[in-house]
């Protein structure tokens, strides 16, 4: 184990990436849900998205919850988007973080923002710019990096190139994402070591789902790589529209639960993630995949 991080920063996803595969929730749940996360010791969040209403109706009310929530000092948010002019919407909104999202495989792409994958690539060659002018930061998300559900496989290359063009334009970091937890542990050591290989120095987060129940493997695959930036979803919040009753995200406690007893810090507050986690089942009505939360932490106690 001692070939692994000392420590990894985690980007707690639920309020976005989570609620987004949800049925509607109320504004007020969802500052209730930001502001329990606000306070787990989880140091940044994805809060909303800055998307069509009628592509996104979830997250309709994201300006309204940006502007309810109790931000903590120490707590970094941002905010996700489709383009340039959600990019100007999350800027007039005041966030500085911007994470932009393009996948891999054409067909994907075409189904989630109805352009293709090189049409979205030089929105967001455009869309860098107006960010830096502004003040802010670029995270280029590589969505469907280990399938689609459509094409199925996703050539490694193309996968690579679509992440090279972003660094190229000014990226101030990728993101891989598993749309649809497709990914395995070789997979995800030939992608990451390749980026690696040729992007040694750019900020590199991987966001995986646990569709087919192999995320912590490769969570545990990527921190041998020494990637130590991570996504991960409170409770295991969300799905995936294109794998009908699949669970979705990493469980944020499991994560943590897993890296931390390995001797990986994360800064996080187990015990007051798993209440995060019971709030979000709460909001949402329904019961959420997370082991941890089930069970507890391996230190818990049955009494005799």
């Amino acid at each position: 184990m001692s070939d692994l991080p000392d420590r990894i920063s985690l980007r707690e996803v639920g309020p976005r990436d989570g609620l987004q595969n949800e049925a509607p929730v109320p504004t007020d749940a969802k500052v209730e849900l930001i502001d329990a996360l606000s306070h787990t010791g989880v140091g940044r969040i994805e809060a909303v998205s800055f998307v069509h209403p009628k592509a996104i109706p979830q997250m309709a009310d994201a300006d309204e919850v940006w502007k309810r929530i109790d931000r903590n000092d120490h707590v970094r948010y941002s905010a996700l988007v489709p383009n340039l002019r959600g990019a100007q919407r999350a800027l007039d909104a005041g966030f500085s973080e911007i994470e932009v999202v393009v996948s891999a495989s054409d067909t994907h792409n075409r189904k989630n923002v109805n352009r293709s994958t090189a049409e979205s690539l030089d929105d967001i060659a455009e869309l860098i710019d107006q960010v830096h002018d502004a003040g802010g930061s670029v995270q280029v998300i590589v969505s469907t990096a280990w399938g689609c559900p459509y094409e199925g496989d996703v050539p490694v290359d193309r996968v690579l190139a679509t992440a090279s063009r972003a660094v190229a334009d000014g990226a101030d970091g990728i993101s891989f994402g598993d749309t649809t937890g497709m990914a395995t542990p070789g997979r995800v050591r030939r992608l990451v070591g390749d980026f690696r290989f040729g992007h040694p120095d750019v900020p590199l987060n991987l966001h995986f789902h646990n569709t087919r129940g192999t995320g912590l493997a490769n969570v545990l695959t990527a921190l041998e790589l020494g990637v130590a930036d991570f996504d991960a979803s409170v409770g295991g919040l969300g799905g995936c529209p294109y794998a009908p009753g699949a669970t979705g995200n990493v469980a944020t406690e499991e994560l943590v639960h897993m890296v931390e007893d390995m001797g990986v810090a994360t800064g996080v507050d187990l015990d007051a993630m798993i209440d995060a986690a019971s709030t979000a089942e709460r909001l949402v009505g329904r019961t959420l995949p997370s082991q941890v939360l089930r069970a507890g932490p391996r230190s818990r106690r049955t009494p005799v």
